[in-house]
C-alpha cells in the first residue's frame, strides 16, 4: 500500500516518523512552502520538511517532497496523482479540496487532537484545557467536505492531569496519535475499518477555533480555577497575558505597572470569605515571595511570568527587581 503523508508542524513529525520506522511505503510527503520567519526574517522550513529531508539523507532514500502554494494548482495535482498512492494521511495541515482528498482509492484520513465530535477546529488542545476538561484524546477520521466532520475510524482517550499545560499535553497526544495513525493504516490495509458517522448537531459540542492575541488576555472577573485553566491552556506559547496594574505591597506602596505573560500559576479559594471586601482584579504582593490577583472566589498566584521585552522568570526573581 502506497501512502502520501501531509503535515506541517512538530505534531505531524511523530506520526510520519512512526510510519517510516515501521517500514510503510511512504511515496510522498506534502508540506507548506518555506516561509520567512523570526526577527531576522530568515527562510524557514516546516518541521515535516526537516524530518523527511533528514530521513532521505540518512537512509539514502528519495521520497518525493511537494510544497505547493495552492492545493488546486494543476502542476501539483499532476505530481500528486503521479505518485499513484492508495491512501493519503493528513496531520495538522491545511483544509484539502475534494479534488485532493478524493484522489486515493482507499481514501484520505486525518488525525485530530480531540475526541471528535468534541472540539472541532484549529486549537483543540488549548480549548480542552481552558474549559477545564479532565479527558481528551485523538481521533482518526475520513475527510469529507466539512472540517473535522468525517466518519470516525479510531479514537484513543487521554486523561488531562491537573498539572498539565499545553506543552506537556501536546507532547503526550502527539505520541498517542502517532500510534493511532499506524493502527489505523493497519486496519485500512486489512479491510477491518467500520467508520462511525459523527453526530452533526453543532449545538451539542464546544468549538475549538484558532486562538489570536486578543483571546490570550486574562480577565479576572471569573473563578480563580477558570483563570488558572486559561493560563495552563496557553502555556508556554502563545501564553496568557495581562497588565499587572496598581499592585500594592504589604508596606502599602504601589508597584509600577507591568505588562507580562503569565506562564504558570496556582490558586486558593477564599472559603472563609476573608477577602470579600477586596475588589476583583486587585493585585497584591508581599515584596518577597508572592504576587497574586483577586478573582471572584479567591486568589490567583503567579508562579512564573515573562515581563514585556524580558525573559521568562520565577515570580520571586521578578519581585526582587520590581520598582
Amino acid at each position: 500500500m502506497k501512502i502520501v503523508f501531509m503535515g506541517t508542524p512538530e505534531f505531524a513529525v511523530a506520526p510520519l516518523t512512526a510510519l517510516l520506522d515501521k517500514g510503510y511505503d511512504v511515496v510522498g510527503v506534502v508540506t507548506v512552502p518555506d516561509r520567512l520567519a523570526g526577527r531576522g526574517r530568515q527562510l524557514t522550513k516546516s518541521a515535516v520538511k526537516n524530518c523527511i529531508e533528514e530521513y532521505n539523507e540518512v537512509n539514502n532514500k528519495n521520497i518525493t517532497l511537494l510544497q505547493p502554494e495552492k492545493l488546486r494548482d494543476e502542476e501539483f495535482l499532476t505530481q500528486l496523482k503521479g505518485l499513484d498512492a492508495d491512501l493519503f494521511i493528513v496531520v495538522a495541515f491545511r483544509m484539502l479540496p475534494q479534488v485532493v482528498w478524493d484522489m486515493p482509492k482507499l481514501g484520505t484520513f486525518n488525525l485530530h487532537a480531540s475526541l471528535l465530535p468534541h472540539y472541532r477546529g484549529a486549537a483543540p488542545i488549548n480549548w480542552a484545557i481552558i474549559n477545564g476538561e479532565t479527558r481528551t484524546g485523538v481521533t482518526t477520521f475520513f475527510l469529507n467536505d466539512k472540517i473535522d466532520c468525517g466518519a470516525i475510524i479510531m479514537q484513543q482517550e487521554v486523561e488531562i492531569l491537573p498539572s498539565d499545560n499545553l506543552e506537556n499535553l501536546y507532547n503526550r497526544l502527539m505520541d498517542v496519535g502517532a500510534k493511532l495513525v499506524t493502527q489505523t493504516v493497519d486496519a485500512i490495509d486489512k479491510g477491518e475499518v467500520k467508520p462511525i458517522v459523527q453526530n452533526q448537531n453543532e449545538t451539542l459540542y464546544r468549538p475549538a477555533p484558532k486562538i489570536f492575541k486578543e483571546d490570550c488576555e486574562l480577565s479576572f472577573d471569573k473563578s480563580v480555577i477558570d483563570i488558572h485553566n486559561k493560563i495552563r491552556g496557553l502555556s508556554p506559547y502563545p501564553a496568557a497575558w495581562c497588565c499587572v496594574s496598581g499592585a500594592r505591597s504589604i508596606e502599602n506602596t504601589v508597584k509600577e505597572d507591568v505588562v507580562a505573560k503569565i506562564v504558570t500559576s496556582h490558586f486558593e479559594h477564599d472559603i472563609q470569605n476573608e477577602a470579600q471586601n477586596i475588589e476583583v482584579g486587585v493585585w497584591q504582593t508581599d515584596s518577597k515571595s508572592y504576587l497574586r490577583v483577586r478573582g471572584t472566589d479567591g486568589w490567583l498566584y503567579v508562579d512564573e511570568l515573562q515581563p514585556q521585552n524580558k525573559k521568562r522568570m520565577a515570580t520571586i526573581d521578578f519581585i526582587r527587581g520590581w520598582r
